[in-house]
């Protein structure tokens, strides 16, 4: 399971930028959410909690409850502004769900057993294809991590999804074909599949994640 975040919130009365611009100099970082069949709210977050779930790793793949007048709402950050310069938050997107409501999310892929690996210890490279799954998973079942397990896989051997164990109720956006995730190979060769892979992305593998749909999300800053 990811890792559980709350965030307790306001309701900001002023919107626009001037709103936002306020809410910072009050030490807050503005948000706005969205969906659910609800119209918009603007929101205040405390800055600290909201650097603490960044600080996760995961904030972007986790689903959040906001706290607000003793009432708790489910949601999923959509996106997240930082500062050019300081990369502080600027601003956060936040979307309504439901605890069963399945959601698209990107689950990172964390290689284990990397010692029983023949290949590398031959000297082999281990060459990742994805650092990460995009993966439809139901909104209070989101992985932390998917695991790759590296034991006996020699020079020329690969990790396909079909190789790892995926949470109940999770499957891949991608369903046509048992894609590659990583490959054992020799260091020049790994070299080489690298520099394809950065030039010439899977047409499937840079879909952008939008939970709501087709509903834009309006800029407010």
């Amino acid at each position: 399971m990811s890792k559980q975040i709350t965030l307790n919130v306001t309701v900001r009365e002023r919107t626009g930028k001037g709103g936002a611009r306020e809410a910072r100099r009050e030490g807050f970082v503005p948000g706005v959410l969205y969906g659910g069949g609800d119209d918009p709210v603007a929101l205040n977050l405390r800055k600290n909690e909201v650097l603490k779930a960044i600080n996760t790793g995961a904030f972007l793949a986790s689903t959040v409850t906001l706290a607000h007048d003793g009432k708790k709402q489910m949601v999923i950050p959509q996106a997240i502004q930082m500062h050019p310069v300081n990369d502080q938050p600027e601003h956060v997107d936040l979307y309504r769900v439901k605890k069963d409501q399945i959601i698209t999310v990107e689950v990172a892929v964390h290689f284990i057993n990397e010692e029983e690996s023949p290949g590398i210890k031959k000297g082999a490279a281990l060459n990742v294809v994805r650092h990460a799954v995009e993966m439809n998973v139901r909104a209070d079942s989101i992985p932390e991590s998917l695991e790759a397990d590296l034991t006996g896989l020699d020079i020329g051997d690969n990790i396909k999804i079909s190789d790892i164990k995926l949470p109940d109720g999770a499957e891949p956006t991608i369903t046509d074909r048992d894609f590659t995730i990583a490959s054992v190979v020799g260091r020049g060769i790994a070299a080489e599949e690298e520099e394809e892979d950065t030039d010439a992305p899977e047409a499937d593998e840079v879909e952008a994640i939008n939970q709501s749909g087709d509903e834009e999300t309006p800029a407010e800053e």
